[in-house]
């Protein structure tokens, strides 16, 4: 009996760990999401259980809570269950929350990192988020916070970091652009760059400033998912 995060990696499946993949081989129940690597589940035993709880804005397949139950009932069957997550577990992808909810019934866990899709998509891009001569700090911040919390935890205006990357931010963009531009760091020319389907084959790079990103990102039917990098960095390699 016991519970593996498995951190899938930013969407090739070829960037995955090899010890999570080792894990995914063995396993006799898989939890998956939507952002992993397509073909990662072809390495599953012929004769794993695998259980989709993939969520995306407005069509969640599966509440929290509920995914929370499925890896406490699947483990308390004495089998082996990875719980596989696109990018890395513990970056928004509430694995603390299903570590607790492991720990509260006493069942082992084990936790494998992944590449986190914030770093790693920004790079296949050609975006460094550091650079000596530009940026020296990063940070990185949900676009869609919990609707239950009370209060905002993400301030794009008071952010003070040479580089700003906002994960599941697209839906959201005009509002985080506004929020961006009350910032005194940044102003209409800060380069802005948005990276959908990062490092898979249909991977999709629409670059501008704060002040023409959201006409550019609707010109080019930006849709999530995607990520948004903001400073000087976008565009340091060209």
């Amino acid at each position: 009996m016991k519970v593996i995060l498995v951190g899938a990696g930013p969407g090739d499946e070829e960037l995955i760990t090899l010890k999570g993949l080792n894990a995914i081989k063995n396993a006799d129940v898989i939890v998956y999401d939507d952002l992993i690597g397509e073909n990662l589940l072809k390495y599953a035993k012929d004769n794993a259980e695998l259980i989709y709880v993939g969520k995306r804005k407005g069509k969640h397949s599966h509440k929290q809570e509920e995914i929370n139950r499925i890896l406490v009932e699947k483990a308390k069957e004495n089998k082996t269950v990875v719980r596989l997550k696109g990018g890395d577990s513990f970056i928004f992808g509430r694995g603390g929350e299903e570590i607790l909810e492991l720990k509260k019934h006493n069942i082992p866990y084990e936790v494998i990192p992944g590449i986190t899709s914030s770093i790693a998509v920004p790079e296949v891009a050609d975006i460094p988020l550091t650079h000596r001569k530009v940026a020296t700090s990063f940070t990185v911040v949900t676009g869609h916070e919990a609707e239950d919390k009370d209060k905002k935890q993400v301030k794009l205006s008071e952010l003070n970091a040479d580089t700003i990357v906002i994960l599941m931010g697209i839906t959201n963009l005009k509002h985080h652009v506004a929020e961006l531009l009350k910032n005194s760091r940044r102003n209409e020319q800060t380069p802005v760059a948005i990276i959908t389907n990062g490092t898979k084959s249909n991977q999709k790079i629409v670059k501008g400033t704060l002040k023409n990103i959201v006409k550019k990102a609707e010109e080019n039917d930006i849709a999530p998912p995607g990520i948004i990098v903001i400073g000087d960095v976008v565009n340091i390699l060209e």
